[in-house]
């Protein structure tokens, strides 16, 4: 058997330029998506150079399902300190909940600081220090590797807004942490047919479709004892008047009879379905609820995308 050696190939061969090179490559679309599996983020409406005062921010973006902002400096050679000032001027600029730096090499000051913006500054905004690396085998064309250098703490990050006053998790909130870190590992198992999100003490977990006014949710509602699966929309009653049109299709199509509301609360509307079984004091069936809320989700995000 042959086998060849990987190696390191230099970033400026690739891209000579942060801003016109570089960030031109990451805005589109199956470049961005490398970051979203490492942000755990599906990063939609990308945009190039945005102005804070006199400074360019060289991406800012939005997550698809919770609207939340992101930036995303680069930096094709090694961290320093004119940009750890810029990334911060930028969040405080942007309003960003989610900051990207993007470095070739990630100096030990920089780790640290990164470290200590994560562990002391509150649960809205969250720090990554990644570097990119490129990689070929023989003659084969180069690969780019994000490198996760520093992230958000996810326990401390979480966890501090939903302590009790001992510094310990109520058992609600530790029951919705054991059920969605379950849920991810199996998620992963079927090859992640969405999106990944962090595992965390909120009953929901949200799946884009690609639109940031309408998303897949899914609920854990253990005093009624099932698990709600369906589609979340924000003043957008022209999507949910298009699917109620088209209501028998889909229903067909998902093998399920689902709750339509077009007037839940406010401005949103509703279109669902009830998984029965869930029960925080019995986890012998969590595989099984898991399993199949995966499988509802994955086929509703396939569905309710043609109908965007």
């Amino acid at each position: 058997m042959n086998i060849g050696k990987l190696k390191e190939v230099d970033i400026r061969s690739l891209w000579k330029h942060e801003q016109y090179d570089f960030s031109e490559w990451l805005s589109h679309e199956e470049n961005i998506e490398e970051l979203n599996n490492i942000l755990g983020l599906t990063l939609t409406d990308v945009s190039k150079e945005i102005y804070v005062g006199s400074y360019r921010c060289d991406l800012v973006a939005v997550d698809e399902s919770t609207g939340i902002k992101i930036i995303i400096e680069n930096q094709l050679e090694s961290s320093n300190h004119d940009h750890l000032g810029k990334i911060i001027t930028y969040a405080s600029g942007l309003d960003a909940q989610v900051v990207v730096w993007i470095v070739t090499h990630a100096k030990e000051e920089h780790r640290s600081a990164i470290e200590w913006l994560n562990n002391n500054t509150n649960s809205n905004i969250n720090f990554f220090l990644i570097e990119l690396h490129a990689y070929k085998i023989g003659d084969s064309l180069p690969a780019p590797y994000f490198e996760v250098i520093e992230k958000p703490n996810d326990f401390i990050k979480n966890t501090n807004k939903t302590k009790n006053s001992s510094g310990e998790l109520n058992k609600s909130q530790s029951e919705k942490l054991i059920f969605w870190n379950r849920f991810n590992e199996l998620l992963e198992e079927k090859g992640k047919p969405f999106n990944m999100r962090k595992a965390t003490t909120d009953h929901w977990y949200d799946v884009a479709i690609g639109s940031s006014s309408s998303h897949i949710s899914i609920e854990l509602i253990n005093k009624e004892k099932h698990i709600r699966i369906g589609l979340y929309m924000v003043d957008d009653k022209e999507y949910f008047d298009k699917l109620f049109e088209n209501k028998n299709s889909i229903e067909k199509d998902l093998g399920l009879e689902l709750e339509w509301l077009r007037e839940c609360s406010g401005n949103v509307s509703r279109i669902k379905y009830k998984l029965s079984g869930l029960d925080y004091a019995d986890h012998s069936n969590y595989d099984d609820l898991i399993n199949k809320s995966i499988e509802i989700a994955a086929k509703m995000q396939e569905v309710f995308k043609k109908y965007l």
